[in-house]
């Protein structure tokens, strides 16, 4: 018996034109951390959507808890908790306050609300604001606060969109250690997009989007393996004459990297480098050397990296709003 929790065949989503979703098939385990990792506008949120059936699919077959996204939209729904990209709590009313009406829209017994309100806000560490104004949270909490709306049903599975965007560096760090920690306790399949590297090293497995199509699949580990080699990034004094001596003595390929700096790949840099810096005809001012990461993955498959877009201003101006405290 299979142990997929989530099942996505030959998904094909359009709009007018253009095609979104582009025939893509992959599966999710029971009990695993999924990430769907892409750059903004590959595809991650459309697919999330149909997978919890707030859009409709132009053809393909996916199923959730054995449940077809066509025909059982009502049993998925129950399935399900989803932390959506854009917040939508109510904030002129308490974080308990939210919790107690998500409760009753997901049919949580009257008898049991109370008690499920005060489990989902310790797991995310809101206990002594429950009396609080939304409006008085910050960014942080409410995301936090939101994790713990999705949870408040005993969902399967719980859906994060995009769930740190917009965070600071040490929020987003926080709302991951929340994210792991549940997933040890609550023993939940989680399903979450992203477009920050670092986020999707903790994924069990990762398929990649770019472009409506996955293009890799796999563990982190494995797709890191598929690069295999590590990186090199140098500067000297002289980094036209260090160019040529890579590409033509050491016939590597080389890049230019941020600052003008140096870059290529190795198999093996520990091994590599002290060789190098003695035979090297160009004194060596810095010279730094890591193993591939994820984003080298999406640069190896695609010829670019996935990168934070820059932001309009329209864009930049809605996302201040989003969390905003407003006093």
């Amino acid at each position: 018996m299979s142990n997929n929790i989530i099942e996505v065949k030959n998904l094909v989503k359009k709009f007018n034109n253009i095609t979104a979703v582009d025939n893509i098939s992959f599966s999710v385990k029971e009990g695993e951390i999924f990430g769907f990792l892409g750059p903004n506008g590959a595809g991650k949120t459309t697919t999330i959507n149909i997978i919890c059936t707030l859009l409709s699919l132009n053809s393909g077959d996916v199923t959730l808890c054995g449940y077809n996204v066509l025909k059982d939209k009502n049993k998925i729904r129950n399935c399900i908790g989803l932390v959506f990209q854009d917040p939508s709590l109510d904030d002129r009313l308490t974080a308990m306050e939210n919790l107690n009406f998500h409760s009753l829209l997901y049919n949580v017994p009257r008898k049991l609300i109370k008690k499920r309100c005060e489990e989902v806000l310790e797991t995310v560490d809101l206990t002594n604001r429950k009396n609080d104004l939304v409006r008085t949270f910050s960014g942080g909490m409410r995301r936090r606060l939101e994790i713990a709306r999705g949870l408040i049903h005993y969902p399967k599975i719980l859906f994060l969109d995009e769930p740190t965007i917009g965070l600071d560096p040490q929020t987003r760090h926080k709302i991951w250690d929340y994210i792991i920690k549940l997933k040890k306790n609550q023993n939940i399949t989680i399903f979450l997009t992203t477009h920050y590297i670092e986020e999707s090293e903790i994924c069990n497995r990762i398929a990649i989007i770019d472009r409506g199509k996955i293009i890799a699949f796999d563990t982190p580990e494995a797709l890191k393996d598929m690069v295999g080699m590590d990186i090199i990034i140098i500067s000297s004094k002289d980094n036209n004459k260090l160019k040529f001596y890579i590409e033509k003595k050491l016939n590597k390929k080389v890049e230019i990297h941020e600052d003008d700096n140096i870059k290529f790949e190795v198999k093996n840099s520990s091994n590599f480098i002290p060789d190098f810096i003695k035979n090297c005809p160009v004194k060596i001012t810095s010279i730094n050397a890591r193993k591939s990461t994820l984003n080298d993955v999406f640069l190896n498959l695609t010829g670019r990296e996935i990168r934070e877009e820059y932001m309009n201003a329209k864009d930049n101006f809605k996302l201040k709003m989003r969390f905003r405290t407003r006093m």
